[in-house]
């Protein structure tokens, strides 16, 4: 078995059981429920929340995107495909609309079957709520409804997939590393945040575990189907390699500008603390993109 595939496999096989460490941990504690609603374990989760915004803007736009475009330039004049139309940006456009589109969908699911009027993914837009530190990561601790969860999960299963995807794309360990720590760092939280809101929830014990089992598949699901796209030798599983990677990137850029960032900074609580561990995630990023 070739090197490269060991160091996906590695990472399929990690983030599987990390998360599912740091999604069925908390129930187990305590004294991490309890703290779930005090401003230490806010202002804990925001400072680690910008580190990963900081991580993904670096492997957003020093490794996905650049090799996406690379990839497909590259693929387009293999097969001789000349024209003026932006294609792969037009594909790294998809990701993002796929994304916002589903994301969209389940809102207005969620509104229409359920009582509650708050959206478990939050609308980053509305300053107030991000003032009141009341969520994290889509995550509204006010929501206590199960099929709200539900939704919310179906819908961070979408975003982990195509994560996992822009890992079982790669073609260097330095990149698969680099991005695997961007999403590990993404999920960790995540899987704290989701957990404690299944809980607030109080959702049966076999439901909770499912939960966020299902959750801890989807990176790794999306990792294979990436491989099995790189290990194939059709004739035209290269362009679906580069399509599939431009929708992983679009997903990326997603991630990061729309819903990380915005939702960190659009609040007035720790402002320069966020931008120092913002950039103290890009700047580690950035040096392992250097070193190489």
């Amino acid at each position: 078995m070739e090197y490269l595939l060991q160091v996906k496999l590695g990472c399929l096989f990690g983030l599987l059981l990390l998360t599912l460490l740091f999604g069925l941990g908390p129930s187990t504690l305590k004294c991490f429920r309890n703290a779930a609603g005090r401003e230490g374990h806010q202002m804990c989760m925001s400072f680690i929340s910008c580190i990963a915004g900081g991580v993904f803007l670096a492997a957003c736009l020093l490794d996905i995107v650049p090799d996406f475009l690379s990839d497909m330039k590259n693929e387009l004049e293999r097969q001789q495909i000349t024209t003026d139309y932006p294609l792969p940006e037009f594909v790294m456009c998809g990701g993002i609309l796929l994304v916002l589109i589903v994301e969209r969908i389940v809102l207005e699911c969620s509104h229409g079957t359920t009582e509650e009027n708050t959206p478990l993914i939050q609308d980053h837009g509305n300053s107030t709520d991000a003032e009141q530190g009341r969520h994290h990561f889509h995550v509204d601790f006010n929501a206590h409804s199960s099929f709200r969860s539900f939704i919310l999960i179906m819908s961070l299963s979408l975003h982990s997939v195509f994560e996992g995807i822009a890992i079982g794309l790669q073609n260097a360990q330095s990149e698969v590393m680099q991005i695997a720590i961007a999403i590990l760092v993404h999920k960790s939280i995540i899987a704290v945040s989701l957990s404690l809101l299944l809980m607030q929830s109080k959702v049966r014990t076999q439901w909770f575990v499912l939960s966020m089992v299902m959750f801890a598949l989807m990176s790794p699901i999306g990792i294979a189907i990436g491989i099995g796209v790189m290990q194939s030798q059709s004739d035209g599983s290269a362009m679906v390699q580069c399509v599939l990677e431009g929708l992983a990137a679009g997903t990326f850029v997603y991630i990061t500008f729309l819903e990380i960032l915005p939702h960190e900074l659009n609040s007035s609580k720790w402002r320069l603390p966020k931008v120092l561990f913002i950039l103290i995630g890009f700047s580690a990023m950035a040096a392992l993109r250097f070193l190489g």
